[in-house]
């Protein structure tokens, strides 16, 4: 998973023709290192797409401006538009992660 520590970088990456998930996280957040324990095996199951994280701690504004009210949340985006957002309270199993990918990625 690649780490974006600009509102520049994040810009760019999201302007993907392809599908790219973005997990929204920060250092002092135990949900965030519960997801961190299981989210390798489905970064091989879907390695096929780029994996972002974006610590909402860093880039100032960021998570506001895309409803991150929680963490951890993924969002999926393509073509520079936020497609699919699974908020922090359905992050916390590999089930609930996995169920979501395979639900927004088919």
């Amino acid at each position: 998973m690649k780490h974006i520590n600009t509102k520049e970088a994040f810009n760019q990456v999201i302007q993907s023709e392809k599908p790219v998930i973005v997990k929204f996280y920060a250092d002092w957040c135990p949900d965030c290192k519960r997801m961190d324990m299981f989210i390798g095996d489905i970064l091989e199951t879907y390695k096929d797409y780029q994996w972002y994280e974006v610590n909402s701690d860093e880039i100032e504004g960021l998570a506001q401006t895309y409803e991150v009210m929680g963490i951890p949340s993924l969002l999926i985006f393509k073509n520079g538009e936020k497609i699919a957002h699974q908020h922090s309270a359905y992050t916390k199993t590999p089930e609930e992660v996995t169920a979501f990918l395979e639900k927004e990625l088919a």
